[in-house]
């Protein structure tokens, strides 16, 4: 394949699939700065690793979906490494400084349900993102490179501790 047509139909698919990109960049970063530099990163690893694409052996999509999580969990890991114990979570206290309020969540429950996401580590944040997108669990494996019935475990883990703070959230009031 020339170059040139090679170029072209890494291009199409990547337009075709760019939710893809826009999911993970969203999960991963937290501003709009970082989001757009981390989708860049994923298209840009994407390209590099387009030669060695197999379409025999899956589908773009889920192809995709593999690089962009490689992607987004090895800058998560090196981002945390360099912040560790420099961050501290902002606190309503906080305000009175930078001047302003909280963003108010108008789903509460989604709100939590987000926050409980964000807690997960970074293997576990894609599991629960492609779970959500409603793939299957052999797709899930073939992105993350588990076995289906690890990704049945882990969702069922997840899903549980979920329910288990949700419920102590609502006991208390929270």
């Amino acid at each position: 394949m020339t170059s040139r047509r090679h170029q072209q139909r890494f291009e199409a698919w990547l337009h075709e699939h760019r939710g893809i990109v826009f999911k993970v960049s969203s999960i991963y970063a937290a501003s709009l700065v970082d989001r757009d530099d981390l989708a860049q990163e994923i298209r840009l690893q994407a390209w590099r690793s387009f030669g060695r694409y197999d379409e025999r052996r899956s589908k773009f999509s889920t192809w995709l979906y593999r690089v962009a999580l490689n992607v987004a969990i090895s800058q998560s890991r090196r981002r945390r490494a360099s912040l560790d114990g420099k961050l501290e979570p902002l606190q309503p206290h906080h305000l009175d400084t930078i001047g302003g309020e909280l963003p108010v969540e108008p789903d509460e429950r989604r709100g939590e349900l987000y926050a409980f996401i964000e807690r997960l580590d970074a293997f576990n944040r894609a599991l629960i993102l492609l779970y959500l997108e409603d793939r299957s669990h052999a797709e899930i494996a073939e992105i993350l490179g588990i076995s289906e019935t690890n990704v049945a475990t882990k969702i069922g883990r997840i899903k549980q501790t979920l329910r288990g703070q949700m419920a102590g959230a609502a006991a208390t009031g929270a």
